[in-house]
Formats: C-alpha cells, sequence, structure tokens
C-alpha cells in the first residue's frame, strides 16, 4: 500500500504542535518553580533568625515578645507556643461549627432536597464564599462580640470583647460553604447503585446515608475537613478584628488570643530593619505555617489515595 501524501502544512503544524506541548508543560512546571522558591526563600531567611533565637527558645518557649534588649542587644520573648496554642484553640472552635453544620447541609442537599431545591440552596450557602474576611471581621467585632458578653453576663462568665470564641465562631460561618461544598461533591458521586441496593434490602433512607453512603464518602469528607482545617489556619483578618493581637498562653475561649499570621503581618509592618530578629521572626513563622499547611494537604491527599474505593 503506497503511502498517502502529506498535508503541505504538515511540517508546521508539528511545530505548532511541538510548541504547544512545550507551553502547556512551562504552564505546568511554572507551579512547581514558584512553590520551591517561595519556600526555599522562607527558609534562608528562617535560618538567618534561627543564628540569633535558638530553635529550642522558638519552639518551646512560653513568652512572645519579640524585642531586642536595648542593653545587651540579645533578642528577647521569642517563645513561639502562645502563638500555636492561639491558632489551635481558634481552629478547633472554627471546626466544631463548620464540620457537623456543612455535613448535614451536604446531606441534605445531596440526599434529601429536589433537584429545584439543590440548585437554589447551594448558590446561596456558596454566597458565603465570596465574602471578603474583612466583612467576617466587622461582623464579629461590631455585632457578635456585643451579644457574647451579654450572654456571657446573663451566664456569669467573663467574655472579652476580643476573644477566641469571637473569632471561631465567625470564622466557622466563613469555611462553612467551602467544607459543605466539598462534602456535597463527595456525597453526591457515590454510585446511585450503592443507595438502590441498600433500599431493596429494606433499609430506610436515614440508614442508607449512615451506613452506605457516609462509609463511602468517608475519605472525601476527611480530605475535606482538612482542607477546611488549613483554610483555618491560614486566616489572618477575623482574628486581628475579632481576637485581637495578644500573645497569651491559654486555652480557654473567652480570652484575646492571637494567631501565627496575626503576628506576621504585625512583624512586617512599618518601617523594619529586615536584618533584625524582630522582623526575621516573621519567616520563621512563615516556615512554620507553611510546613502545617502543606502537611495538611499532604494527609489529605493520601487519606483519600489510601481510602480510595472502586466501584463498578
Amino acid at each position: 500500500m503506497k503511502n498517502l501524501p502529506r498535508h503541505p502544512h504538515y511540517a508546521l503544524r508539528k511545530t505548532m504542535d511541538r510548541l504547544t506541548r512545550g507551553l502547556l508543560f512551562g504552564c505546568a512546571i511554572s507551579a512547581v518553580i514558584v512553590t520551591f522558591a517561595i519556600f526555599f526563600s522562607i527558609i534562608f531567611e528562617a535560618l538567618k533568625f534561627f543564628q540569633f533565637v535558638s530553635p529550642l527558645d522558638f519552639f518551646l518557649g512560653t513568652h512572645w515578645s519579640p524585642q531586642v534588649s536595648s542593653v545587651t542587644g540579645n533578642p528577647l520573648g521569642f517563645g513561639a507556643i502562645p502563638l500555636f496554642t492561639g491558632t489551635f484553640l481558634i481552629t478547633i472552635i472554627a471546626l466544631g461549627i463548620s464540620a457537623p453544620l456543612g455535613l448535614m447541609s451536604a446531606i441534605y442537599m445531596s440526599e434529601y432536597a429536589s433537584s429545584k431545591a439543590r440548585h437554589t440552596i447551594k448558590p446561596l450557602l456558596e454566597i458565603l464564599a465570596g465574602i471578603p474576611t474583612v466583612i467576617y471581621g466587622f461582623f464579629a467585632a461590631i455585632i457578635l462580640a456585643p451579644h457574647l458578653q451579654c450572654v456571657g453576663e446573663f451566664l456569669h462568665i467573663p467574655i472579652a470583647s476580643e476573644s477566641a470564641i469571637n473569632a471561631g465562631v465567625v470564622m466557622g460561618i466563613m469555611i462553612l460553604p467551602f467544607f459543605s461544598s466539598l462534602c456535597d461533591d463527595v456525597i453526591h458521586s457515590v454510585p446511585r447503585a450503592l443507595r438502590d441496593s441498600a433500599l431493596a434490602l429494606g433499609s430506610t433512607s436515614s440508614e442508607t446515608i449512615m451506613k452506605v453512603v457516609i462509609p463511602a464518602a468517608r475519605p472525601g469528607i476527611i480530605s475535606a475537613f482538612l482542607l477546611a482545617m488549613s483554610r483555618a489556619v491560614g486566616e489572618t483578618m477575623i482574628v486581628v478584628m475579632a481576637a485581637g493581637m495578644a500573645a497569651k498562653l491559654t486555652l480557654n475561649p473567652f480570652a484575646s488570643v492571637t494567631t501565627v499570621t496575626v503576628q506576621i503581618v504585625s512583624l512586617l509592618t512599618g518601617d523594619q530593619e529586615f536584618n533584625s530578629p524582630k522582623t526575621l521572626a516573621a519567616f520563621a513563622l512563615g516556615l512554620v505555617l507553611f510546613i502545617m499547611t502543606l502537611a495538611l494537604n499532604m494527609m489529605a491527599l493520601k487519606i483519600v489515595n489510601h481510602y480510595r474505593q472502586k466501584y463498578g
């Protein structure tokens, strides 16, 4: 069989194909390059900070007041435990609000709501995701904080005007649509055959959801939970306006606390000397935050890959 004649522009088309492939590869690899560039730049500055402050003092110290002694020139008060504690406390409160509400909302939209109700409720819920965080901060500081103080007075519980519970509640509302949307997509993707099989065996709708649908969607739900946690850990504006900037080592949700992200902003605000321990501390905190969020994302990916089930 004779070879068919090639198109007159065949060589040009092959060249364009290679150029397009190279362009797409460059776009794909650029995200990786930028990530590594950010990571190594943060490490470089963080190592300079640890030349001034011992890593043990930084990671295990319980006093945070980033200053340099005017007498000896030695750094003082660079213990980051209060920052980690405040971050953990606010994140737990936020997840305690968003996780149950988001999961129940996702179950309703996926299993109980009609198609018309689902296409109405889900966009309305996701509108919350488009609200700027500064608006949430205003809501927490102006509206929620006075009401929480009134409740505290009624229950004889002292609640600060800027408190962890204030920031945690509003942050939970902020990440609610994010978590709910992810859970809804995961639950909705469970094959219909599993539901029909359970119902055919005599299970009720609630039993089917609890014993079939949720176990099948568990890896995705856990992944959504970890991604929501990383979102809460990295929030700044709400904490500044609702929880304050007091670096206190406390687990009291009614007290004023601060987080890692808030202190990073505080340390890099204004005229700073980038070779001073006070400014370099922001890069050390940024490195910790980078590793925390990276670990959460990798954990979510590992859980999904480990527990993924294939349904025929």
